[in-house]
């Protein structure tokens, strides 16, 4: 759900017109899009870090105009990277990759500098 109001916000809508499609309360999905927004810059760069070293190939990711997009593009592309180098152990959503390599704290107010699962094994990805 908060996967679905990421990519339609960074395909440019705004939270109301999300909330509706989601039947999620307006402030809801506020809360989610102000969240990630905070955390845009810090996950762009987690994002893209841990896309270079899953795919080193992969070339650089085009800017899509705002941090936000940057972000959610980037976490997009680190996901499909896993998907190509993992098969089927890399077959997670963004949307649980970024939980992941966040240790759930992808909305958290202040997303980590690096990761916080030890266990990860791209934990110094950021």
């Amino acid at each position: 759900m908060i996967g679905a109001a990421l990519l339609a916000k960074a395909a440019g809508l705004g939270h109301r017109p999300i909330a509706a499609r989601l039947e999620r309360a307006a402030s809801t999905v506020r809360g989610w899009l102000r969240a990630f927004a905070s955390n845009a810059e810090r996950a762009r760069a987690l994002f893209t870090g841990l896309l270079v070293e899953l795919d080193p190939l992969s070339g650089p990711i085009a800017p899509a105009g705002s941090v936000f997009t940057d972000a959610v593009a980037a976490l997009g592309a680190a996901a499909a990277a896993a998907r190509r180098r993992l098969g089927v152990v890399g077959a997670v959503s963004a949307w649980e990759l970024g939980s992941a390599v966040t240790g759930g704290r992808l909305l958290a107010p202040r997303l980590p500098a690096g990761s916080i699962n030890t266990s990860w094994p791209w934990a110094a990805a950021g």
